[in-house]
């Protein structure tokens, strides 16, 4: 599902370098769970990004189911991340002034799925991440544990192949993250979907089928 071969990434701040990865070679396999540990600083997140072709690589190749992203230009990432890739972060990134249900449909509308298959999957997802009866309210009115409860449905309202998470538990106490790991890991092993979990927390890694170690931009 995932390959990095041999991937380098250099960012340029004037005068200075500061290379972020060091040659990365990694694979993960269709409907794997696997988490990215390391210390602030290590290059787990631009890691990520990569993945989530928010960035691309200085030297080296990603590929994503089967294509290499690397050649691919703006046009083609945008759909090839709409169509194939969910994002959960720390942070939710809702919209204060929609509902969550109207958060959930934003995705579709992008892709042109028609308002009422848009509205009822919207619903379901909901359902399915436990916010029956909260469709109408919007993130101010909703806990932190819910508003990343609609994060995850929002993530999941194309039905992505890929879900990268970045921190997922990061702003939360620890009765709902564990409640939002429960829900990822279900949906991992109910859905078949892959899961990219990046953390520095060691209790999540009981989460994942393999944990990925980095340090200074290196697989340890």
């Amino acid at each position: 599902m995932i390959e990095l071969i041999n991937v380098y990434k250099v960012y340029k701040t004037g005068y200075y370098e500061v290379v972020a990865l060091r040659g990365v070679n990694l694979k993960i396999d269709r409907g794997e769970f696997i988490a990215i540990m390391g210390p602030s600083g290590s290059g787990k997140s631009t890691l990520l990004y990569l993945i989530g072709c928010l960035d691309k690589p200085t030297r080296g190749r990603v590929i994503i189911d089967g294509e290499d992203v690397t050649k691919m230009n703006e046009r083609q990432l945008t759909e090839l991340r709409r169509d194939k890739i969910g994002f959960i972060f720390q942070q939710y990134y809702l919209i204060p002034t929609l509902t969550a249900l109207e958060n959930v449909e934003l995705p579709m509308v992008f892709k042109g799925i028609p308002k009422e298959k848009r509205r009822e999957r919207a619903e379901h997802l909901l359902s399915l991440v436990g916010l029956n009866g909260k469709e109408d309210r919007k993130p101010n009115e909703l806990s932190g544990g819910e508003q990343q409860r609609v994060a995850i449905a929002r993530a999941l309202a194309n039905n992505p192949l890929i879900l990268l998470c970045d921190e997922p538990t990061g702003n939360l106490d620890s009765k709902s993250g564990r409640q939002i790991m429960d829900l990822i890991k279900n949906l991992n092993e109910e859905m078949g979907v892959t899961v990219v979990l990046v953390t520095h927390d060691p209790s999540l890694k009981e989460y994942a089928h393999r944990v990925v170690k980095i340090r200074d931009g290196r697989l340890c």
